[in-house]
């Protein structure tokens, strides 16, 4: 089984190359993150003649996450319990950055964490209680069920390790690499989960900016991720980073991740 997760930043710009990357790697799921449209908007035709189905949710022109598979949706959730809204202006909204689905008896969660946009932002605190809820709550699925194959995968907006960008001293007083997010980030494995694409073969970055020559230099970043619970984990047999995805006309700024389970 392939699972694999890619912040396609449009998916209305770039359904032929998420219709190439289904095909070029056999995938029975695909994570999307940043799809930036509606349900109703998502160009869902060319996926179920592929042999795909297609849950999604979004509201506008930001954000947005959905799931493609061709082993089942079941048990379709459109945020996880108690995710925090955000706004800065009226009262909180739960924005669609979080989709959740039983595929092939995996229980998959394509994820879309918040920027942060800068340190003090209101909108890095809104990063970081995303995140620590999130984590409290899986925390909680693995008590009541240990066995339960689970897989959190997205854009992590988060780099845990120096080695994740292109130059430390670049993110100086910068979000992606702070403490409280590293932190958060790493509680995950607290809670008991095992991130499963470090070892990924393909590149070091999932992630190029579009600015300043970036992926030419070769001046990326590793923010995208798929934490699993312990049972899935061992099902783990390798991991990928389609780098060649970004090359070309048209490339999102991220990405896919594979996954390939047992």
């Amino acid at each position: 089984m392939k699972i694999a997760t890619w912040n396609i930043n449009s998916i209305r710009a770039r359904s032929e190359r998420a219709l190439g990357v289904l095909k070029r790697w056999d995938l029975d799921v695909l994570l999307l993150q940043e799809t930036k449209c509606t349900p109703e908007q998502f160009p869902t035709a060319p996926f179920e003649e592929a042999g795909y189905e297609v849950a999604a949710v979004g509201l506008n022109q930001w954000n947005g996450v959905a799931i493609l598979s061709r082993v089942g949706i079941e048990n379709l959730r459109t945020s996880f319990p108690g995710q925090p809204g955000f706004s800065k202006k009226s009262a909180p909204v739960v924005e669609p950055r979080a989709l959740g689905a039983v595929c092939g008896g995996v229980e998959v969660w394509s994820l879309y964490v918040p920027n942060g946009r800068a340190i003090g932002d209101p909108h890095y605190i809104y990063k970081l209680d995303f995140l620590n809820r999130l984590r409290e709550v899986s925390a909680q699925w693995l008590v009541q069920q240990p066995n339960a194959p689970i897989l959190l995968a997205g854009d992590w907006n988060v780099a845990p390790r120096d080695s994740d960008v292109w130059d430390i001293k670049a993110f100086a007083d910068n979000i992606y690499v702070t403490a409280e997010e590293r932190a958060a980030f790493e509680a995950f494995a607290e809670a008991g989960f095992i991130e499963v694409t470090r070892k990924a073969e393909g590149a070091t970055y999932t992630f190029w900016d579009y600015q300043r020559m970036r992926f030419p230099k070769n001046e990326g970043m590793r923010i995208d991720f798929a934490w699993a619970s312990p049972t899935l984990a061992g099902r783990v047999r390798s991991a990928h980073i389609d780098r060649e995805e970004r090359k070309g006309q048209g490339a999102s700024d991220h990405v896919p991740v594979i996954v390939n389970l047992e």
